[in-house]
């Protein structure tokens, strides 16, 4: 074909998250650890509150920020549960998905040269999005500070060029929960600084320990900051498509605009079973908490008795343990695993070079499922 293409799309390629669930379809009685969707169903009352509103006929276009009362809601939520709040009418956008939201973020702020900051290892879907923008990606390693990124190194790694700097808590791929102290560390380094701040904050109803520590509570950054959420994960309403951004109102005059050019609106009736979400089915993370627990603490117990290094994660529905002591690069150790093993997960160099020497296994899955991976995989390695 002799029309040219973006080269920056044409280098996009697959995460590794589906290339390794897409593989399975040839190895069909393969357990698969890949995917981080829960298992349980949208709550009962969330899919009415969606039914109703398609049988009302309300099925048309929002207000592109989203409803105001959904926008009220999620205020509300949020003020309720961690003690900070944002004016529905101009500092709120109902998003498709949180995906969406930093789409939208990084589209309006980043400028072609520009500088991002993100501690490593994480989520796959950043760095693309980023570098469509024309910006440059710039790693804060944490693979040496279990995961917690340090405000030492950060400070080193900030120049004339970096806009923005992204944190995720709880973190993908990891499980680890920023600790208050490495939160008000960085804080420290940032709240002077020029240029923004993105948090995704996701799996925060997800945080197993104690309170969560959001960075939308910290006032001194409040007015350079965006907070992204969602209920794809606290409400497992994955296909639903409903995120949140929250920001400076300066600001999110132009994202919203990004926002409708890009997507108009949420889904309406989607927009609806979220206000039911948020309201009268708000305690349904903490009731699924209670099996990711149960969940985690056996896959973490299992990992140890095997022989693999691991930091025990304390929020969303991963582990990230260590294969450095097989001999093998991610990718191939997760191939053998797969081929071999009959377990498929993720390769730890999914979520950046960073990753390299490491498997994400995700345990949103039932505990039949999960105990016969691990016993695959410690069949695995006693064969090696």
């Amino acid at each position: 074909m002799s029309l040219r293409l973006n080269p920056r799309a044409e280098n996009l390629k697959i995460p590794g998250t589906r290339q390794f669930s897409n593989q399975l379809v040839h190895y069909p009685d393969a357990v698969n650890l890949t995917i981080g969707q829960p298992d349980f169903p949208t709550p009962s009352s969330v899919k009415v509150a969606g039914i109703q509103a398609i049988n009302q006929n309300l099925t048309g276009y929002s207000h592109n920020a989203g409803i105001l009362k959904l926008r009220e809601v999620v205020n509300d939520f949020f003020t309720n549960k961690y003690g900070f709040s944002y004016d529905p009418q101009d500092e709120i956008i109902i998003t498709n998905g949180a995906s969406e939201a930093i789409d939208a973020v990084f589209r309006t702020i980043l400028e072609e040269g520009d500088e991002v900051i993100l501690p490593a290892p994480n989520y796959s879907g950043y760095v693309p999005v980023i570098e469509l923008c024309g910006a440059k990606v710039v790693y804060l390693d944490t693979t040496e500070t279990n995961f917690q990124p340090s405000a030492e190194k950060l400070a080193e790694l900030i120049n004339e060029k970096t806009k923005a700097v992204f944190f995720n808590n709880p973190s993908n791929p990891t499980g680890v929960v920023l600790s208050k102290e490495t939160i008000d560390n960085l804080i420290e380094v940032i709240a002077e600084k020029d240029l923004f701040i993105l948090t995704d904050e996701i799996y925060s109803e997800n945080s197993f320990n104690g309170k969560h520590v959001s960075f939308a509570s910290y006032h001194e950054i409040r007015d350079k900051l965006f907070y992204i959420h969602g209920l794809s994960k606290s409400h497992s309403m994955t296909g639903w498509r409903i995120g949140f951004l929250m920001g400076p109102a300066e600001v999110m005059q132009h994202v919203v605009k990004v926002h409708a050019f890009n997507t108009i609106c949420a889904s309406l009736p989607a927009q609806y079973a979220a206000i039911e979400a948020l309201t009268n089915a708000k305690d349904t993370p903490a009731d699924m908490n209670v099996e990711y627990v149960k969940r985690r603490d056996f896959v973490y117990r299992r990992l140890v008795e095997i022989g693999f290094p691991v930091v025990k994660p304390n929020g969303a529905f991963y582990i990230f343990p260590s294969i450095k002591d097989y001999g093998m690069n991610s990718f191939d150790f997760a191939t053998k695993l797969l081929q071999e093993g009959g377990v498929a997960v993720v390769p730890g160099n999914a979520f950046t070079p960073y990753g390299e020497g490491y498997i994400r296994i995700s345990y949103a899955y039932s505990m039949p499922v999960l105990a016969e991976g691990l016993n695959r995989l410690e069949a695995f390695i006693q064969s090696l």
